[in-house]
Parts: structure tokens; C-alpha cells; sequence
């Protein structure tokens, strides 16, 4: 399966939530997608269906393909702590999120965009890959040839929310990926737990 380019807002239906950052449209119709719509009766989900729904959250949020999801759960799964803490931090080192944070771009998919096309270099040199783990310590900026780009600027005169794991120098455009965020910091509504005992099946 490719990387899902539809719309959405029908995918922030399924899950209930606004995982995609504010839309007007989910707010209108905050009902799960379908003929039916509000109206259908839905049965209790599984055990197994809960956790899926969980996974695909976190996949969607991200914007992670399953490949590349399974390959950092076992990354996770190796490291030392609690594997699905692990998991969260590993997404939030990304590259294209680290971005997304520190309000180059609006939204995770306009981060990795933003990285593949070359706006973007860490510690100096230019890195295009959306999934490059970033360590403690790394500096992430807008490369000088783009300081100049609209969409930029306005993201960043757009960007108010700060987080603790992360600097910004609105003047050199440049931030730094200080630490990596405790779980207590992500403010994603993810139970990770879930996902955890669906691969661990």
C-alpha cells in the first residue's frame, strides 16, 4: 500500500478526533463516515479491533507506512525502557515531525514535503529524508536558499504552541531537537499500550 493521499477528514471521522490538526469539516461532521452516518448501530468493538484502531491512529498521525511502523516497533522493542513509550519517541524524532513542530511547516505531511524537496538541513548539511532520526543536541534549520519561501514564513508567523523538548531562533530560522520528549510531553492521544500488545501477539 502506497502512502494514503485521500481525504482527511473521512480518516479523522473513523478515529473520532482531529488527528490531522484543526478541520472545519470534521467539526461539522463529527460522526464516523459510512451511508448511515450517526444513525448506524455499532457493536462492541473486539479486543483486537480497539488495537488495530489504535496502530492505524498512530500510522495516519505520523504519517508512517506499516513497513517502516513495524521496523521502529522493533527498534523499539530493542532499545532499553518501555517499548511503547520508545515507539512515540521514535516517531517524534522523525525528521519531517521535528519540522512540523517547531513550525516550519503547518502540518506533518507539508514537513516532509518541505525535506524532500532539499528546504532543510541539520547540523549544517542537507538532509532530504522525512524518517532521519534526529539525536539530543542536533540543530535543524531552513536552508538559506529558502528562507525566503511563503509557505515558510507564513507557517511560522501561523506557529504559536512551544514545546519543551525543542528551541526555536526565529531570527536564523533555526531550531534545536534539545532532548528527546518524556511521554508526558507528546501531546498526541495515543494509547500506546494497545499497539504494543497487537504486535506482541
Amino acid at each position: 500500500m502506497a502512502r494514503y493521499t485521500g481525504p482527511k477528514t473521512k480518516i479523522a471521522r473513523k478515529f473520532g478526533e482531529a488527528i490531522f490538526g484543526d478541520d472545519k469539516a470534521f467539526e461539522k461532521r463529527n460522526y464516523p463516515p459510512g451511508q448511515h452516518g450517526n444513525n448506524r448501530r455499532r457493536g462492541k468493538k473486539s479486543e483486537y479491533a480497539i488495537q488495530l484502531m489504535e496502530k492505524q491512529k498512530a500510522k495516519y498521525t505520523y504519517g508512517v507506512l506499516e513497513k517502516q511502523f513495524r521496523n521502529m516497533f522493533k527498534r523499539a522493542t530493542a532499545a532499553p525502557g518501555i517499548t511503547g513509550e520508545v515507539l512515540l519517541q521514535l516517531c517524534e524524532s522523525r525528521l519531517d515531525n521535528v519540522v512540523f513542530r517547531m513550525g516550519i511547516a503547518p502540518t506533518r505531511s507539508a514537513g516532509r514535503q518541505l525535506v524532500s524537496h532539499r528546504h532543510i538541513t541539520v547540523n549544517g548539511e542537507l538532509v532530504n529524508v522525512p524518517s532521519y532520526q534526529l539525536k539530543a543536541g542536533d540543530v535543524v534549520a531552513v536552508r538559506e536558499k529558502s528562507k525566503s519561501l511563503e509557505a515558510i514564513e507564513r507557517s511560522l508567523s501561523n506557529s504559536s504552541t512551544v514545546f519543551e523538548w525543542i528551541t526555536w531562533n526565529s531570527d536564523k530560522k533555526e531550531g534545536t531537537y534539545v532532548s528527546i520528549p518524556a511521554r508526558i510531553q507528546i501531546p498526541e492521544n495515543i494509547n500506546e499500550q494497545f499497539i504494543v500488545e497487537l504486535y506482541s501477539k
